[in-house]
């Protein structure tokens, strides 16, 4: 089978629910629940200059919502509304859903000894017991409760690795390694408790083996993706290529992937048994750095052809667009981006730039764009949008903001 790009195109975009119209009364629970059965993973950021990582996939998708519903969801748990996800390694660090949790065991061996900073955890065997054991008494704690709980004392020199404590390095080991788990966050702070206390029995006694797991990401992978390379199957729960192509030949073999190729692809493509080619473009949204839609960039550039990096760390003179860029997703296409911040002593979210691509005209992104912006204002609690001076979209911006 042989795919036009803007085909291809239209079954990613549709893959990650761009395709469907928004609820149009609130945004609830099962909503929430589906969601993340189509995309699988909502990645965890700190940075905050407008909305933190994991909101706002959901937001793009299913319009304003009360983002207590993903806190609730991720950080607590009654009777009547048992928790839906837990944090691990599933992309980057990121929500998953409870119930796969077991697919990433094997990843918890191979973090054995954490995922970074092993010599570290390996030399405090010891620590690593105390660590549970306190955390056994205590209950969900931060690593700084755990530190004074254990009198540690004062930290060592500081060294390459964001200067953390040895009980913090062990402490996150212990997570990588799925003894401990984040029971809530406080203002985005970890509390670490016993895996045990935290998710259901039958979800902590479940065990899958390493190739059956591999399977099951896999389709997970490339049912949110629609379409998609080995190399873009293997980014999305980080998986290695020793492990996807065994899984790949079995999903051929089973029917669940069919073989295609792609124009202008240069590596064999794999389309989700099932999934509609939509016959037309849709979806328009504004894209945080790290929605799954965008956050594989060769496969932005491959699908969207929309060269796509995040500058955070590029030194403000020589960022091209800017710190926090949201590319902008219209009738299915990537046809601009804006560096936005939350600005919550002047009320308003601030368009620092605005930037359309070289072949779509401003004057036609300029409209729906405002409408995004507003949403996601109202969304944030801010009263208003304000453009700044920079990028060839802001006169436009600026113009559709006031109708």
């Amino acid at each position: 089978m042989r795919l036009r790009a803007a085909h291809a195109r239209r079954v990613a975009v549709a893959a990650q629910g761009f395709h469907e119209p928004r609820p149009a009364g609130a945004v609830t629970r099962a909503h929430l629940r589906r969601l993340i059965s189509r995309i699988q993973v909502l990645q965890l950021d700190s940075v905050s200059v407008s909305v933190r990582a994991h909101y706002a996939p959901v937001f793009s998708r299913l319009g304003p919502y009360d983002r207590e519903l993903v806190d609730r969801a991720a950080w607590s748990h009654s009777a009547r509304s048992p928790r839906l996800l837990v944090e691990y390694w599933a992309h980057e660090a990121a929500l998953m859903a409870v119930d796969d949790w077991p697919l990433l065991r094997w990843r918890m061996r191979e973090y054995r000894h954490g995922r970074w900073g092993t010599e570290i955890v390996k030399r405090n065997a010891k620590l690593a017991e105390d660590i549970v054991a306190a955390v056994a008494e205590l209950g969900a704690v931060t690593a700084g409760q755990i530190e004074a709980h254990l009198e540690s004392g004062p930290r060592g020199p500081k060294g390459p690795w964001w200067d953390r404590s040895d009980t913090k390095w062990v402490a996150e080991a212990l997570w990588s390694s799925g003894v401990l788990t984040t029971a809530t966050r406080v203002g985005f702070a970890r509390h670490y408790d016993l895996t045990e206390r935290v998710l259901p029995a039958e979800v902590v006694d479940r065990q899958v083996d390493e190739a059956h797991a591999v399977r099951e990401l896999t389709l997970r992978a490339a049912t949110a993706l629609g379409i998609a390379t080995e190399a873009d199957l293997r980014d999305y729960f980080r998986l290695t290529a020793r492990q996807v192509k065994p899984a790949i030949a079995a999903l051929l073999a089973d029917g669940e992937l069919e073989a295609v190729e792609v124009d202008g692809w240069a590596a064999p493509a794999y389309l989700r048994a099932g999934q509609p080619v939509p016959r037309r473009d849709r979806g328009t949204a504004l894209l945080c750095p790290f929605d799954p839609l965008i956050f594989f960039r060769p496969r932005v550039e491959r699908v969207f052809d929309f060269h796509y990096r995040i500058e955070i760390y590029t030194p403000a003179h020589k960022r091209q667009f800017g710190y926090y860029v949201w590319p902008f997703l219209l009738d299915g296409q990537l046809v601009g981006r804006v560096d936005l911040k939350a600005d919550r002593v002047a009320d308003t979210l601030h368009v620092v730039g605005a930037f359309a691509e070289s072949d779509h005209q401003p004057a036609r992104i300029a409209e729906p764009l405002a409408a995004e912006l507003r949403a996601m204002a109202g969304w944030l609690g801010l009263s208003d949008v304000t453009v700044g001076e920079r990028g060839d979209l802001r006169h436009d911006l600026a113009k559709a903001l006031l109708r």
